[in-house]
């Protein structure tokens, strides 16, 4: 089963009863997903340029660079150099990528055995690290002398982490099943 606008607007329906909701607009929603890189300080431009380059082909849109909030001496960092890139997807193109990180990305995922529920912060959203961007079928086929990991960031607006792990098990986000 695909992720949808519709499939995440369901939402209501399933948890309603769980968690006593009395209006649709309570019900969880993915507001965004977020992926950044961090680079760190690199050196070689080509570097900098293919990570762009592969992050603009998984995501399906533009990538940003980010520069450094604080200059530190010792890494040599000076405020303003660029430390890392992000992308954050709204719309269709959340759901598309939603969908795919579900149902292609993970299963390839070497001995994946599900996303650990201590991965949903307080604020109701979720971190997933991702070690290897070649597992992604965009850059599966070209050259794997150049892995970089990223983290994906799947943002909610439930408001509790238990409310977020029932809403992200609905969308069908493989969480293991954690025993106290």
């Amino acid at each position: 089963m695909y992720i949808t606008k519709e499939k995440v607007g369901n939402a209501f329906g399933a948890l309603k009863d769980t968690f006593a909701y009395t209006n649709v607009m309570e019900s969880p929603r993915v507001e965004k997903v977020v992926v950044s890189v961090g680079t760190g300080k690199v050196k070689d431009k080509q570097q900098a340029l293919l990570i762009q380059d592969r992050l603009a082909r998984i995501t399906g849109q533009k990538v940003a660079a980010r520069g450094a909030k604080k200059s530190i001496a010792t890494f040599k960092v000076r405020e303003g150099d660029v430390v890392g890139y992000q992308v954050t997807l709204h719309g269709v193109r959340m759901y598309e990528f939603l969908d795919k990180l579900i149902h292609v990305v993970l299963p390839r995922t070497r001995d994946f055995r599900g996303l650990s529920t201590s991965a949903i912060d307080e604020m109701g959203n979720i971190t997933i690290g991702i070690k290897e961007h070649v597992i992604f079928p965009e850059v599966a086929d070209e050259e794997i002398k150049n892995v970089f990991g990223f983290a994906v960031t799947i943002v909610t607006t439930a408001k509790t982490p238990t409310e977020a792990e029932a809403f992200l098990r609905h969308i069908g986000l493989p969480l293991k099943v954690e025993e106290a």
